[in-house]
């Protein structure tokens, strides 16, 4: 396996394990109060964004050549930085 699988392997392990930390945060807002509820969906529908975002990152990294990938690494890593940044303190505001 190259650098390039690698990195991708990773990265999409990691957003798989961000994506289920997301869909427990929507099942403890759906257990909440109406307010709270509120400010919970608000968090998620931000954290669903940013992963969208991500997962567009990394889709345009898997569709890269070899050459190519080294380029749109920090477009990736920034966008999984600030969705990882966004869930630890969704995740800290809402325990």
């Amino acid at each position: 396996m190259g650098m390039k699988e690698a990195y991708e392997k990773k990265l999409q392990a990691q957003l798989d394990e961000w994506s289920a930390e997301i869909d427990r945060l929507k099942a403890k807002a759906e257990s909440q109060e109406a307010d709270v509820q509120l400010q919970y969906y608000k968090e998620i529908e931000e954290l669903r964004s940013l992963q969208a975002a991500a997962n567009d990152k990394l889709l345009e990294l898997k569709e890269s050549s070899d050459d190519a990938w080294e380029d749109l690494k920090a477009g990736v890593d920034s966008a999984r930085d600030s969705l990882g940044q966004a869930l630890r303190s969704a995740i800290s505001r809402f325990k």
